[in-house]
C-alpha cells in the first residue's frame, strides 16, 4: 500500500529542502515527525505539513490503524523559478532567482528484512560491487623512480 501527499510551488529552494528530506527517508513516521520537529531549517516545517496530510490520507483513504509500519519516502522535486532583477553599478543588471520546489512525501509499509537493522544475525554481507581491471603497478628504474635524464653522476 503506497499513500502519498504532495506540496507543490514551496518557496525553499529545492537542495536545502532535500538535506532536510535526506534526514528523514526511511523512518518510521514517529521517528520523522521527532526529527522534523526539533529541526532548525524553513524546509523542515513544510515537509512535516506534507508528512501529516499523507498520514492523514493513509488512515481515511487506506484504514490503516497502525502507524509503526509506514516508512517515509521524500522527494524534493526543483519547481519554476521566479525571477527578479536588481539593478547594479554601471547600468548592468543582475538577476535573482527565487526558487520552488514540489515536495512529494510517501509512506509505504516496510518489507519484512529488508532493512539493514531487520537483517538476521550471522547473515552473510553483500558482495562488493565488481570493479574494473587493476593497473599493474609502474616499475621503477635502477634510480628509485627518477628517470634517467635526472640522474647526476658523481666523479671522485
Amino acid at each position: 500500500m503506497l499513500t502519498k501527499a504532495i506540496a507543490r510551488y514551496i518557496r525553499v529552494s529545492p537542495r536545502k529542502a532535500r538535506l532536510v528530506a535526506d534526514l528523514v527517508r526511511g523512518k518510521t513516521v514517529a521517528e520523522a515527525l521527532a526529527i522534523l520537529q526539533y529541526s532548525p531549517q524553513v524546509a523542515a516545517r513544510h515537509i512535516e505539513k506534507v508528512l501529516r496530510s499523507a498520514v492523514a490520507n493513509a488512515e481515511h483513504n487506506h484504514r490503516v490503524r497502525s502507524l509503526d509500519d509506514l516508512r517515509v519516502n521524500a522527494v524534493i522535486d526543483g519547481g519554476p523559478s521566479l525571477k527578479r532583477i536588481q539593478p547594479r553599478a554601471m547600468g548592468r543588471a543582475f538577476w535573482i532567482r527565487h526558487r520552488l520546489a514540489h515536495i512529494t512525501v510517501a509512506l509505504a509499509e516496510a518489507a519484512a528484512g529488508t532493512s539493514r537493522s531487520e537483517r538476521r544475525p550471522g547473515a552473510a554481507p553483500a558482495k562488493p560491487r565488481a570493479r574494473g581491471p587493476r593497473r599493474p603497478a609502474v616499475p621503477r628504474g635502477a634510480a628509485g623512480g627518477r628517470s634517467a635524464k635526472t640522474q647526476t653522476t658523481r666523479s671522485a
